[in-house]
């Protein structure tokens, strides 16, 4: 079965020096939660802006490989025709427009749709998702409380009838009990809505939870993949993700350079 997305050995470049994707690939099949794993720096953010076509306002380019979805290239669009074909990205830092109310915020995100009912029906689902949002509709969106603000972005995606919504760390700077509800949230709108998610995301332990398959990243490449139950074994994913040695004891960050002296991800 052809998959949903599939990024094949691209190689991105911004300003038309810096090289930050050296051959990245992965693929998400239709229905799938699929996660990305890495540091700050490896270049999961810059993915999602490749496949979302945002690279283009930071000048950055795809100039090798080819990103296709529903078998159709996409590289080379522009956002706002990869968002009708199907594709939102969920950017981090919770980036609502403050001076809108939370309403307002919403029916922004349905701007592709055409039908004031499928306007009004979309609302609804939204709200039902999120009601604490309902609670909040005439609020302006600048002073809700960053959990809520986390809930006003994906549900403001949601309002663009995506079938892909590309996720970035949508667990920053969270309480715990947020973090979960929302991710509770994600794996219903997978589940009843059948939208596939690429989920990028530091809280390793959350995101091999809710996902089937995890790609591990590091300097702009996939230096593993697998399904989650067997990243979860691995014991280089125990113990630099997951905060784990081998015999199940938290591992302090300082012993973290310890990676830096190890061959890396053998396989």
């Amino acid at each position: 079965m052809e998959p949903l997305l599939a990024v094949n050995n691209i190689e991105v470049i911004y300003h038309n020096v810096v090289l930050v994707l050296k051959g990245m690939s992965l693929q998400i099949n239709e229905g799938q939660i699929v996660t990305v794993l890495g540091n700050n720096g490896a270049g999961k953010t810059t993915t999602l802006k490749a496949i979302s076509g945002l690279l283009k306002s930071e000048d950055g380019e795809v100039t090798d490989g080819s990103i296709t979805f529903k078998g159709q290239r996409v590289d080379k669009k522009y956002p706002e025709q990869i968002v009708r074909m199907g594709i939102f990205q969920v950017m981090e830092g919770r980036r609502v427009f403050e001076d809108l109310t939370v309403d307002e915020n919403i029916i922004a995100g349905g701007h592709t749709n055409k039908s004031r009912t499928k306007l009004k029906e979309d609302m609804a689902m939204v709200y039902e998702y999120f009601p604490r949002l309902k609670a909040r509709k005439s609020t302006l969106a600048g002073y809700i409380s960053g959990g809520e603000q986390q809930m006003l972005v994906i549900g403001r995606g949601l309002m663009s009838t995506p079938t892909l919504m590309l996720l970035d760390e949508p667990s920053m700077g969270l309480s715990p009990l947020l973090v979960g509800e929302i991710f509770k949230i994600i794996q219903q709108i997978n589940k009843e809505e059948g939208v596939s998610i690429l989920l990028v995301e530091q809280n390793a332990r959350l995101a091999l939870t809710i996902a089937s398959h995890g790609y591990v990243m590091e300097n702009g490449r996939i230096v593993l993949d697998d399904t989650v139950e067997k990243l979860k074994e691995n014991a280089d994913v125990k113990e630099f993700y997951l905060g784990l040695t081998e015999v199940g004891k938290k591992k302090s960050y300082r012993d973290v350079k310890h990676y830096k002296r190890r061959k890396r991800w053998l396989t």
